[in-house]
């Protein structure tokens, strides 16, 4: 196990319950990205807190069946909010936003420049400096985010690594990140990598798909070139969670103005889920404590260190 950084809080002042901060760039992708694990965790007791980067102003209505959203970026930051908070209830966790703004999914050839103040432009530390802070009052002993593309090449996901991987790293260190009154330093024991939408589980689902003779909606995505050319990161840790895909799909359609309950991610019936793909998975990327790979759980060696250091104190 690593050794804590000078002066940081040791995990042996750590009450019992166990802590997971799952960090995400937009209001709608805790829904989409390590949902089931979230709800799974926190109804079996974890303390499941997610930090949202950006209030999600610039997307749009993606759902047809929404109507007619705000026209003003004001407008989409509130019901964003609403709509969040309505997910965090479906999922059975906390959320706090860090206050940034979206900075949309850039279109064209050449690409345009990102929108002014937004979150892709803002410098790493100013981004990560609210993100240490939570870190650092939160004191979660697993983090979760992306991985360094991002997952997909939206600005906001790729900074949302970033800071994330940053504040993982500096969070427990006291000569960085000083602020009066501040927490105390804290260092997570365990950092994951969310791969819902690896294409090893695009693949099966559209298989199993095939295999039961209905259609599959991920057709022109498997076959299509630049889906065959999307590198597969290591998968180490598989939590099993079919329990809880009725909560993740209740947290999606909490988010109406993006989410079409007829669309894209209903398309797989979910009995035939459960059969192949039961689980989420996850790449670990840092661990400050002994455990084995694969994993079925982000808190293995975790509870063993919370366990033995409660007995102790």
């Amino acid at each position: 196990m690593a050794e804590p950084a000078a002066g940081s809080t040791t995990h042996r002042e750590q009450p019992e319950t166990l802590r997971l901060l799952a960090v995400h760039a937009h209001p709608d992708d805790e829904s989409s990205k390590g949902a089931a694990t979230a709800a799974r965790y926190a109804a079996e007791g974890v303390d499941v807190l997610v930090a949202t980067c950006t209030g999600g102003e610039r997307g749009d209505i993606l759902n047809p069946g929404f109507g007619e959203g705000p026209e003003d970026i004001e407008g989409m930051r509130a019901l964003r909010r609403v709509e969040m908070a309505a997910a965090a209830r479906a999922l059975g966790v906390r959320q706090q936003w860090l206050g940034f703004v979206d900075s949309g999914l850039p279109e064209g050839d050449p690409l345009p420049p990102l929108p002014e103040g937004s979150f892709g432009l803002v410098p790493l530390e100013e981004a990560a400096a609210p993100l240490v802070e939570l870190v650092r009052e939160f004191r979660p002993h697993v983090v979760t985010t992306y991985d360094p593309s991002g997952g997909y090449p939206h600005p906001d996901h790729v900074m949302c690594h970033r800071v994330a991987f940053e504040a993982f790293h500096a969070a427990g260190d006291p000569d960085r990140y000083r602020r009066e009154g501040g927490a105390a330093p804290w260092s997570p024991l365990k950092l994951y990598y969310n791969h819902d939408f690896s294409m090893n589980r695009i693949r099966t689902l559209h298989e199993a798909m095939q295999g039961a003779g209905l259609e599959s909606p991920f057709g022109d995505w498997v076959e299509s070139r630049s889906a065959r050319e999307i590198p597969e990161r290591e998968v180490t840790t598989r939590v099993h969670v079919a329990r809880y895909y009725a909560q993740r799909d209740a947290a999606l359609i909490a988010h109406a103005s993006q989410i079409d309950p007829d669309g894209f991610f209903f398309a797989i019936p979910r009995d035939l889920e459960v059969d192949v793909w039961p689980f989420e998975e996850f790449e670990l990327a840092e661990s400050r404590v002994p455990t084995q790979l694969p994993e079925d759980d982000l808190f293995a060696g975790v509870r063993e260190l919370v366990a033995s250091e409660g007995a102790a104190s």
